[in-house]
């Protein structure tokens, strides 16, 4: 495989990766429709430089390192789970949308990148990505390029779970929409997450 051929691949798997259902774009997407762009902008934006510093640890290493440490493993399952039970119920319990002052807690840039650290699905990705597309020998700028076009994946990605939000968000005004919505959107953070996060971390 040429490198042409091998940045196309690995720019579509980064893609594919990034814009299916996950906890991230669901977060992103509840965020979105309830807070709008620019409450939304630095959870995307943690979102994006977490996938980056993410890939280049596990590129530069600490993957393999994660992989022989089976009580790491454990306990990140553990702090997922917990976390995203967490998330499920206070968005669930989300009332109907009021833009003034609302009840769910904004999630900023912080928490878009810390949590890239217990996401399940980001751990598959990085991993995958590392193993599957990174040579045994590669230096800081491969790395960093890896990084960047992940980093790039994940903004688009989320950028267009966030519009998605903004287009439904006038009908979350009714309490009965909103309350569907909370609950589908709680179930849709759980079964996009759990069968990674009780599977095997690295596909």
């Amino acid at each position: 495989m040429n490198g042409f051929d091998l940045l196309f691949s690995y720019s579509a798997f980064c893609l594919i990766m990034a814009t299916t259902p996950g906890p991230n774009n669901m977060m992103v997407l509840a965020s979105g429709a309830r807070f709008g762009t620019r409450r939304t902008l630095p959870l995307i934006l943690g979102i994006t430089a977490g996938m980056a510093v993410l890939f280049g640890a596990t590129g530069s290493g600490l993957g393999a390192a994660f992989a022989a440490l089976p009580a790491l493993a454990v306990a990140l399952r553990l702090l997922s789970a917990a976390f995203l039970l967490w998330l499920a119920w206070k968005i669930a319990t989300a009332g109907p949308l009021k833009r003034d002052h609302d009840d769910l807690q904004v999630l900023g840039f912080p928490t878009g990148v810390v949590f890239q650290w217990i996401n399940p699905k980001s751990w598959a990705a990085a991993m995958t990505a590392a193993s599957t597309y990174l040579p045994a020998d590669a230096g800081a700028a491969t790395i960093g390029a890896g990084a960047a076009i992940i980093a790039l994946a994940a903004l688009f990605a989320t950028t267009l779970w966030l519009t998605f939000g903004l287009l439904i968000s006038r009908f979350l005004t009714e309490p009965r929409r909103a309350h569907a919505f909370n609950i589908v959107m709680a179930l849709l953070l759980l079964t996009s997450t759990l069968p990674i996060l009780f599977g095997k971390l690295a596909v």
